[in-house]
């Protein structure tokens, strides 16, 4: 089971070559690299033109040779050679015979099936506002990414009330880009307490639950989170215009214990999943986590204990703590590798302490984030490749015998999606 991703319904698939190289992993490596360009091409709902890939592929190619070592670009190297048949560099001078190879598998949608069938996964998670006409339901379930309450934006301190505010009224859609600037002004203003409280309704009972497994946020480290009282709420409302970061955590507390406490009620409907550990920089984002966030994360879950929490980690040094929690919170699991955490040597130590400090039944083994199946793919191999090597140390140290480490296997990446999170298993189509 892949628990999450951003495909796209009907189309699963790379569109060209940029969908490949310029995977927002792989952009960031070229940045660092000395690529100009660090921000992601055109996203969904929109899809970078011929004109925009162009650019952008002719612009990396220079700088391909410099980030030859870095385990995205292995990820690149596996897609176009196991896919795609592709085994020599990209240069200035091939690309454009790569991108036509590409191009032509872009609407083969029993290609894109077929891969996903190579990998044996069962069933793939994404976000319903990426569900298209459903032309995929038989291979994909869905969370919701709508309101990100608790994600802290550059330069913002308002975001919470506005993350409200565009979502009031209107049906659920796709979350908000990180770090784009220049928000659109939503259609309605929060201006009182009780515009709060009826944003926050209209949010609730809008969620899908018939058609969804989770809804899935962040939660970021910058901001300070505690009870707010009533009162205290209403006179930070009236401060909006001069918000600084007081007033942003008291707006995010606030409205986050409003939107748990709706959600508890409805708790046998939903799972509360969340990235942590990663905060905006003026691209992307850094892997940063303290003590004093993970806390009072464990306040917010103990608050609620009807409620099923989820996390998606990007901070590795985080990983133990994360798993003490899971140890004494009972509604709290831990799923995969995210963002900044997957790279082979993060990832061998995540599943390493997960293995040796949780229950199989409260962690799950792999979700690729991918934003298309050939993502999925290189992700696939380089979990099972570390999964691979952390078994054969359980073994060699007596801890487990072969069977009961394909054992464990199967557990985290089949049997608990389906136990923990609701996935069902597809049984038509190779397995």
């Amino acid at each position: 089971m892949d628990v999450h991703t951003h495909l796209v319904g009907g189309n699963l698939g790379a569109k060209g070559l940029h969908d490949v190289l310029l995977y927002h992993m792989v952009i960031s490596d070229l940045y660092s690299a000395g690529c100009p360009s660090g921000a992601r091409l055109t996203q969904y709902p929109g899809w970078p033109d011929r004109r925009e890939a162009r650019q952008r592929i002719q612009e990396a190619v220079p700088f391909l040779p410099s980030i030859r070592n870095t385990s995205s670009s292995w990820g690149v190297r596996l897609i176009l050679g196991d896919l795609y048949g592709w085994r020599v560099p990209v240069t200035a001078e091939n690309w454009r015979s790569l991108d036509d190879r590409i191009r032509e598998r872009a609407d083969d949608r029993a290609w894109h099936h077929g891969i996903l069938d190579r990998l044996r996964i069962r069933r793939t998670g994404t976000e319903i506002a990426r569900r298209e006409l459903g032309q995929d339901d038989h291979r994909l379930q869905y969370a919701l990414e709508w309101g990100f309450f608790t994600r802290a934006q550059w330069g913002e301190f308002d975001t919470a009330l506005y993350e409200l505010e565009r979502c009031w009224g209107k049906q659920p859609g796709s979350p908000s880009p990180i770090g784009v600037g220049g928000r659109p002004i939503p259609e309605r203003t929060i201006r009182s307490l009780s515009d709060v409280h009826e944003a926050m309704q209209h949010y609730v009972e809008s969620i899908p639950y018939d058609q969804i497994l989770s809804t899935a946020t962040h939660i970021s480290t910058d901001i300070d989170f505690r009870l707010i009282p009533a009162g205290e709420m209403e006179s930070a409302l009236k401060r909006r215009s001069l918000a600084s970061a007081a007033e942003r955590d008291i707006y995010a507390s606030y409205i986050q214990e409003l939107f748990l406490t709706e959600l508890e009620r409805r708790a046998d409907r939903i799972i509360y999943q969340f990235s942590f550990g990663a905060e905006p920089l003026p691209y992307e984002t850094g892997s940063r986590l303290n003590q004093r966030t993970i806390a009072q994360l464990a306040e917010m879950i103990g608050r609620h204990p009807r409620l099923r929490f989820q996390c998606f980690l990007s901070s590795r040094h985080a990983n133990q703590s994360l798993c003490t929690l899971a140890r004494e919170l009972p509604n709290f699991s831990l799923a995969g590798c995210w963002w900044h955490n997957f790279f082979p040597d993060a990832i061998r130590q995540v599943l390493t302490e997960r293995l040796d400090m949780l229950p199989l039944n409260r962690q799950v083994g792999f979700f690729s984030d991918s934003y298309c199946v050939e993502w999925t793919y290189a992700k696939s191999i380089l979990v099972r490749k570390q999964l691979a090597r952390v078994l054969a140390e359980k073994i060699d140290l007596g801890q487990w015998n072969r069977d009961e480490a394909l054992g464990v296997a199967r557990a985290i990446l089949f049997e608990t999606p389906q136990s923990l999170m609701g996935f069902r298993a597809r049984t038509t189509g190779s397995t």
